[in-house]
């Protein structure tokens, strides 16, 4: 049977606009960097301000993180699976609190989220809290995809990808469009394209 699991951060929720946003705000880039994490990140490190963006992203995925958007078809995607009843879950590799900045619940600010993009809603995903799981480290995100039986798995990492047992199918999804074709999993540039990656009709 199949049971598919989902990254969360950079997977199913898009920080592109957002980082740009509120970096903006703080004055911490020129107005012409481009809307997306990366950019803000790489200039940010070229100026040799590391620590910024370290306190940039624990404000981005907390206390800010509702005012980010969720990758376009997303819920469409998942809702089409949802009406065919495969087996979903998240599994997020997430530090419960920032590095750097006001101290904040990053697990309690991605659920809430969740929550209003309508993952727990009767009308909505109909999701459980049990199938949302935050772990502190990348090796125990892995154990607990693994835990949970997952044949398939979508993420925005590699590096995750490949730690993974080769029986997971496994899916690199990249926002932007550009997917490493020297890879040999399978790649989603967008998300209308998951159910035939998964094989379904």
């Amino acid at each position: 049977m199949m049971r598919l699991g989902l990254d969360f951060d950079n997977t199913l929720i898009s920080y592109d606009r957002l980082f740009r946003k509120v970096a903006l705000e703080q004055g911490l880039i020129p107005e012409q960097t481009p809307p997306q994490k990366n950019a803000v990140r790489d200039y940010l490190r070229r100026q040799d301000r590391e620590e910024e963006w370290t306190r940039l992203q624990g404000e981005v995925y907390g206390d800010r993180i509702l005012e980010a958007e969720p990758f376009p078809g997303m819920r469409a995607a998942l809702d089409a699976l949802s009406s065919r009843r495969v087996p979903m879950c998240i599994v997020s590799h997430k530090t419960r609190t920032p590095y750097r900045g006001a101290p904040c619940d990053l697990h309690a600010a991605a659920r809430s989220w969740l929550s209003q993009q309508g993952f727990h809603d009767a009308d909505g995903l109909a999701w459980s809290q049990d199938q949302v799981h935050f772990e502190p480290t990348k090796e125990a995100k892995v154990a607990r995809i693994v835990a949970l039986g997952c044949t398939h798995y979508v993420d925005d990492l590699p590096e995750i990808l490949a730690m993974l047992p080769d029986g997971v199918d496994k899916v690199l999804f990249s926002g932007n469009g550009e997917v490493p074709s020297r890879l040999a999993w399978k790649r989603m540039s967008s998300w209308d394209q998951l159910p035939a990656l998964l094989g379904l009709p």
